[in-house]
């Protein structure tokens, strides 16, 4: 018996339509400007379809369209696929510069939100540093410790978002060391990420390493 609840999260929502219309949603490298007027068509072929609603297929047609991968394949030159992934019209500059101008400024926000993140953080370091007092000394017999083997170094390499997918396992620079974990949900440049120590956390991509 064929399973009728709906998806209500964005991102399964964007599997499935990758998984139904490969053509034409590309989920992994450069994408295609999907046809003006898509998403009725889309409606209009899964209207039986008891997995999607209306309203969750209009937000994840906007998350898809929003996103800096789709943004960037919107350029002059380039041909509008259907939902078979047949060309169906030249994009208008008009269209390709609106891509262009929203792809910049959606950069520029995401750049200024992490430099006010990295402030924010050293005002709250100085903060504490300076609230920290100097614990009064005590002389106490050491005794000698065998000394401790180095730890193994591991290399790891800063994460690239478009790279990054559900159920992957990466490691979050949390401190001195990294902490190993499994992504749950990306959303931007924000990607959820649940600790093999059973906490979850939301951090930018600029703390996720492979």
């Amino acid at each position: 018996m064929e399973s009728t609840d709906k998806l209500t999260d964005t991102n399964a929502i964007l599997a499935y339509l990758y998984e139904t219309f490969p053509l034409c949603f590309i989920a992994e490298g450069e994408t295609k400007p999907l046809k003006i007027g898509l998403f009725q068509e889309l409606a209009e072929r899964l209207a039986d379809d008891s997995k999607v609603s209306k309203t969750q297929l209009r937000i994840a047609l906007r998350r898809y369209t929003s996103s800096w991968r789709y943004l960037k394949g919107v350029k002059a030159g380039v041909q509008r696929i259907d939902l078979e992934g047949k060309e169906c019209g030249e994009l208008e500059q008009e269209h390709v510069e609106h891509a262009q101008s929203t792809l910049k400024e959606s950069q520029e926000k995401a750049k200024a939100k992490r430099v006010a993140k990295a402030a924010a953080a050293r005002k709250e370091g100085q903060a504490a540093k300076q609230a920290k007092k100097p614990a009064p000394k005590r002389v106490k017999p050491v005794a000698k410790k065998p000394a401790k083997e180095p730890a193994p170094v591991v290399n790891l390499t800063p994460a690239v978002l478009n790279e990054l997918k559900q159920n992957q396992r990466v490691s979050v620079k949390l401190g001195k060391s990294p902490v190993s974990g499994v992504i749950v949900d990306i959303k931007r440049n924000d990607v959820q990420v649940q600790l093999d120590s059973g906490l979850t956390i939301k951090v930018s991509v600029e703390h996720i390493m492979l």
